[in-house]
């Protein structure tokens, strides 16, 4: 499968999905048919019937017919895939029998990321589909907040760092068209208010404007500022860049190649100098924290060299430095799974290529609001 084969399964406006030519083109799309859904919430049954109708009900909505050809190739594929891990996150009790797929949207996301990367899509596209599908149920509930007391208006300044805000709803009223539901027409309302509060804030169609990076960066870190005005900073920490990449991306010539003279904090440089190999990862990780709080102390610049792969793993990071006032760009490196393995094979490592596979599981490429900036070198 590749990029030209998912583009020629679109249909031409008017034409219906060949929706056997879909499973035949991803494979893991046929284990949907199979997996069965709380009937409360889909009363037409299965999870690939349900993505029919989701898909069917975009198609016919104005705003895909609107779209240029690259943002239906997106719209069409976060339909497409937005339930994509449901097979893998059906959970079925065993006394009441109630059917639940709990965390189904953030290992979609991943799920489709693996997919379309192998595919070749193009990067842009590729991570616009999966973070939609990481928060594609998001405009059901955002009108009410969420459990950590954010407003509809905070969840959505964030969003629109993350996703075109107009696409996502797009998406969400598909999803809730596409299926049997008896409080369908309450979501829906929902959706189309959340929309017009996107449009008001004025991050419809493109991110909620900031006064600056340090005050966006507070704000979606719960500083109680406002967007428009910019927050004053009354202690700059360490310049501090953080790669992110799976192994054998190109972490360290872009550390040779940018940042030449400036101290590294390293993983596998920690594992060097401690003569343990990969899966010591206790002893490695309080080395790299002890040389990178000393840094930190001194308010000098660094480098944090590591794979920083899922969105916890980048947490604990950004939180220590955050916590010293440091100021961070995160450096996002990415290459084609056959030049990765390509790579990793004539590196001087104990890490197989078999291992990197398994680390696919837990790739989260990082999202703009994760730091004060964010850098794609794809």
């Amino acid at each position: 499968m590749d990029m030209n084969t998912l583009q020629g399964l679109m249909p031409s406006p008017g034409r219906a999905v060949d929706y056997p030519a879909l499973l035949e083109a991803i494979p893991s799309l046929r284990a949907l048919a199979a997996t069965p859904q709380d009937p409360v919430f889909h009363q037409e049954g299965d999870v690939w019937t349900h993505t029919m109708m989701v898909v069917d009900a975009l198609l016919a909505d104005p705003v895909y017919q609107r779209a240029n050809p690259e943002q239906q190739f997106v719209l069409f594929y976060a339909a497409v895939l937005h339930d994509i891990a449901k097979p893998s996150c059906t959970v079925i009790d065993e006394i009441t029998g109630k059917i639940g797929q709990p965390g189904h949207s953030r290992r979609g996301a991943v799920d489709a990321r693996i997919l379309l990367w192998q595919a070749g899509v193009p990067f842009e596209l590729r991570e616009t589909i999966c973070r939609i599908i990481n928060v594609h149920q998001l405009p059901f509930f955002a009108l009410a907040g969420d459990k950590s007391g954010r407003s509809a208006e905070q969840i959505l300044h964030r969003l629109s760092w993350e996703v075109p805000v107009w696409m996502l709803c797009a998406v969400a009223s598909a999803d809730m068209q596409g299926r049997g539901f008896a409080g369908k027409q309450g979501v829906l309302d929902d959706i189309e208010v959340f929309r017009l509060l996107a449009e008001d804030e004025g991050c419809l169609d493109q991110p909620k404007a900031f006064a600056d990076d340090y005050t966006r960066r507070s704000y979606f870190r719960g500083a109680s500022v406002l967007p428009q005005y910019s927050l004053y900073r009354e202690v700059r920490g360490s310049q501090v860049i953080v790669l992110a990449g799976l192994p054998a991306s190109g972490k360290d010539t872009w550390v040779n190649e940018h940042a030449p003279k400036l101290a590294v904090v390293s993983f596998d440089d920690a594992r060097q100098e401690l003569g343990l190999s990969h899966g010591d990862k206790g002893p490695v990780a309080q080395y790299a924290i002890d040389k990178a709080k000393a840094l930190l102390r001194r308010r000098e610049p660094f480098v944090w060299n590591s794979t920083h792969l899922s969105q916890q793993m980048r947490k604990k990071t950004l939180d220590l430095l955050y916590s010293y006032d440091a100021d961070v760009q995160l450096v996002y490196l990415e290459q084609s799974e056959r030049e990765l393995m390509r790579r990793n094979a004539r590196r001087d490592t104990t890490l197989r290529n078999k291992d990197i596979e398994r680390m696919y599981f837990r790739w989260e490429v990082p999202t703009p609001v994760e730091a004060d900036r964010v850098e794609y070198q794809v």
